[in-house]
């Protein structure tokens, strides 16, 4: 994979005064645009699948096509950046970020939809890196820490805002306009970017591409990703599609390993996982940031379908994780520079274990309060998982080889965050379906409860309605519970796994690579 960092020289001066501070925000707004779209769907899925006429199992590719098609163009960023220019790229994602915003807003079928919503991941996810690579570039070196913690602001609030403005905009003007909101802003902003950034130098080096590697990619992602979200519909492996999609991921996979292996150029240099304490945080990152998906993505769902939420409501309860999130950032951040990361990165992830075993004890009369506490208390641990696990992966390769392994860490956590958004939707259907089978079979007084609601004045329909309701709800908590179990267990599993990271040598860099 081409380096960001490393194949563009003679960077260009540091901005001064009003013109940087305006650059910064128009900069930082890109970045705020894109993870914001990572959440803002999360609670309209099913508003959007009634809109359209799907199921709200098909309205999940909503959410999942835009994180994997950001997962497939991250590695591309670099390239880009070198052959076309690190600015000329950023503005035109900003635009095209605009125009397909407004294609999702038009959108009238759940295909036209999706498509948009993949055009939105590509440019969305060579946003990300290219607005952190900008905002240092910006501002004068010795402000660096002050660029980053712009751009991690941008990056915890989001996810923050977007269940909250996702659930107010879906409930109280229409499901378009969670995506139509973002035009006026994205114009403004890369109109602002053009012209602050105006005259300023945007180096550029002749790069090849690894086009087969790029395509073997494409290849093996898509298809996994189609096995996963279509796979529970067309009852898995019964399925010839699905058959023949698995067959297609898995060759596809084993040739881009063989490729990039023997490639002199890669688009993803796989050579870097020799190094032990890469391997442990990428894969401690992935498995973290797999469950807190999972998490985001069931809550809302859990909320809306089974215990009578409005998407508004559903948004404030996944939402307010975010304000201890920002609150504790700076203490964080701070103390990754005294204590040995491991650690914290330890406790954050026994933190979030911790609060899913809380939300086991929940039931279907839980209140909201009740149901807010865990999740407010998420922030803090969150932040002390996210702010130090790139920059320990970071810190375990040789330089030349950092900006490879940044945009390797998040490929892996885009790809996990999309595969695992996929996954609970199946867990969480089949363990309702297997706890709806053995709460039948366990009403051994059914015919008995039925006698005794007629009596009471209901008709058998009416009797035998509420009945199946009441064994529906528990068994879709139950369900939800076994989640909240699986959940946990993955985050207790990757703090142990962190600890098989050698200790860095020094205060490692948390900008790094985000």
């Amino acid at each position: 994979m081409a380096s960001i960092a490393g194949t563009i020289a003679d960077e260009p001066a540091p901005l001064t005064g009003g013109r940087l501070i305006m650059a910064a925000l128009a900069i930082a707004a890109a970045n705020f645009l894109v993870v914001l779209d990572t959440t803002i769907a999360n609670v309209s899925v099913p508003t959007i699948s009634g809109s359209l006429g799907v199921s709200t199992s098909q309205g999940t590719w909503v959410i999942t096509s835009y994180a994997v098609a950001e997962a497939i163009t991250v590695p591309l960023t670099g390239w880009l950046a070198s052959r076309f220019g690190a600015q000329r790229v950023f503005i035109t994602c900003y635009f095209a970020f605009a125009i397909f915003s407004l294609l999702c807003g038009l959108s009238f079928s759940l295909g036209m939809l999706i498509g948009m919503r993949v055009m939105l991941g590509l440019f969305g996810g060579l946003i990300m890196p290219l607005s952190q690579m900008l905002l240092l570039r910006i501002f004068p070196r010795e402000q660096a820490t002050l660029a980053t913690v712009i751009w991690a602001m941008t990056t915890l609030i989001g996810p923050v805002a977007g269940p909250i403005l996702g659930g107010i905009i879906s409930d109280s003007i229409g499901w378009h306009w969670i995506f139509l909101i973002n035009v006026p802003v994205a114009l403004a902003g890369g109109f602002a970017t053009l012209y602050f950034l105006k005259g300023r130098k945007d180096p550029t080096v002749g790069a090849s591409i690894d086009k087969i590697g790029l395509a073997l990619l494409v290849v093996w992602v898509g298809s996994l990703q189609i096995v996963l979200d279509e796979g529970r519909n067309h009852d898995w492996f019964a399925s010839p599609m699905v058959c023949i999609m698995a067959i297609i991921a898995a060759i596809g996979f084993v040739a881009f390993l063989i490729w990039e292996l023997t490639e002199k150029n890669p688009i993803v240099d796989l050579r870097i996982f020799r190094h032990r304490g890469f391997v442990v945080a990428v894969c401690t990152y992935a498995a973290g940031f797999a469950a807190f998906s999972a998490i985001i993505v069931l809550l809302p769902l859990w909320l809306q379908q089974n215990m009578g939420y409005t998407a508004t409501w559903a948004g404030y309860a996944t939402g307010i994780m975010g304000i201890l999130a920002i609150l504790s950032a700076p203490i964080v951040g701070k103390a990754t520079e005294t204590f040995d990361p491991r650690l914290i990165i330890c406790v954050g992830l026994l933190g979030l274990a911790v609060m899913n075993v809380w939300r086991m004890g929940f039931n279907t009369d839980a209140t909201f309060l009740q149901m807010a506490w865990p999740t407010l208390l998420t922030g803090p641990f969150m932040v002390m998982f996210f702010v130090p696990i790139t920059g320990l992966a970071i810190a375990t390769v040789p330089p030349e080889q950092q900006a490879n392994a940044a945009g390797m860490s998040n490929f892996m956590r885009t790809l996990a965050g999309a595969l695992a958004m996929s996954v609970v939707q199946t867990g969480w259907a089949n363990a309702t379906r297997e706890n709806q089978t053995e709460l039948a079979g366990a009403m051994q007084q059914g015919q008995t409860t039925l006698d005794g609601m007629i009596a009471s004045g209901a008709s058998p329909e009416m009797a035998t309605a509420s009945l199946a309701g009441l064994v529906e709800r528990q068994s879709v908590m139950l369900a939800t519970l076994d989640m909240f179990a699986t959940v946990s267990l993955c985050f207790v599993v990757a703090a142990t796994l962190i600890w098989l990271a050698p200790r860095p040598k020094g205060p490692i860099d948390t900008s790094a690579g985000h």
